[in-house]
């Protein structure tokens, strides 16, 4: 049976409205599951932009991943018969999402890398949980941000400090500008964040794809008076990788990333942050070849624990610490 487009429901059937799971903690195995998943996607960002940047600028990398993810999306959709919202409040929604989600901190964070070292750049990237609670917490108070989730996030960053190496700290502040627009990129991602839960009420695949849609018609013409795609030459090994990006990291990460988001709510779906670093080492060894961190482990420990601290929901943690007692 066809969906109808503006009552889609992120939600799953059978579950509760994404501002109720949120809010009573009422989560499973599954919802963390995507959580992982979604880590695994966006982890694999990196590693897949080093094979093709080489020969594809980084307008046209963009755009044309988010057209292939777009193309992608908008293919299973038509096979699953659900209908694309065609009013100006939707795609309102969805070019604003796609705006501070995507198209600006990522080509804020790719001129930036001209200035600033990959590791330096993780690091600082890595702080969108940090930013987030801070949002919630001081302005808009839409879901507890409690201080275990404060030091799950400390913790998560210093996770990633450790993984990365005590050594990236040094190079800080030489390229001040640069490292200050990551930053910006950074809480622009907290934002989009706390912005995606006004797009609940539709399908979580409708929001990505018309996000894509927007994010690549807006860069296509950049990308024709800047690069000239006509005129560059690019490797197999690249145009793979953004074939594979548009649809592991753009296409199935965002969806998932709006699953997240009704499930678990902004704080816990902004831990994934740093669960993908892990993950991304790895891919990073697998892929390109690179050295395993001598602080591996201890970072994966410090990773995992401000993770669980970032995701328990508070009422299971009051059963657990408050034996017998009612969790008021």
């Amino acid at each position: 049976m066809p969906q109808s487009t503006s009552s889609s429901h992120a939600v799953a059937a059978g579950s509760s409205s994404p501002a109720a799971n949120t809010a009573t903690g009422a989560r499973n195995w599954r919802d963390y599951a995507l959580l992982v998943a979604l880590a695994c996607c966006w982890s694999s960002t990196y590693p897949l932009a080093k094979l093709a940047l080489p020969t594809i600028p980084p307008i046209t990398f963009i755009s044309v991943r988010s057209l292939i993810a777009a193309a992608f999306l908008f293919a299973i959709l038509w096979m699953r018969d659900v209908k694309v919202p065609t009013d100006a409040k939707a795609w309102k929604l969805f070019a604003t999402q796609q705006l501070i989600n995507s198209t600006f901190p990522f080509l804020v964070i790719t001129w930036s890398q001209q200035y600033v070292p990959a590791s330096n750049t993780v690091v600082l990237a890595s702080t969108t949980p940090i930013f987030a609670f801070l949002i919630t917490s001081l302005i808009t108070r839409h879901e507890p941000a409690t201080l275990l989730k404060l030091v799950g996030a400390i913790l998560g960053l210093a996770g990633t400090i450790a993984i990365i190496g005590l050594d990236a700290l040094r190079g800080f502040g030489s390229d001040i500008i640069a490292e200050i627009a990551i930053l910006l990129a950074t809480i622009s991602f907290a934002c989009a964040t706390i912005f995606g839960l006004r797009l609940s009420d539709y399908d979580p695949m409708v929001v990505a794809a018309g996000s894509l849609l927007f994010g690549g018609l807006v860069l296509l013409p950049p990308s024709l008076i800047i690069d000239q795609p006509w005129t560059l030459h690019p490797t197999f090994q690249a145009i793979v990788a953004t074939v594979v990006m548009g649809i592991v990291s753009s296409a199935l990460g965002l969806m998932l990333f709006y699953m997240c988001l009704g499930r678990l709510g902004t704080l816990t779906t902004n831990a994934q942050g740093y669960l993908r670093i892990p993950i991304g080492v790895a891919l990073s060894v697998l892929l390109l070849g690179e050295s395993v961190p001598s602080n591996l482990a201890l970072g994966l420990l410090l990773v995992m624990a401000g993770v669980a601290a970032m995701t328990v929901p508070a009422e299971r943690l009051k059963r657990l610490t408050l034996p017998g007692r009612d969790a008021r």
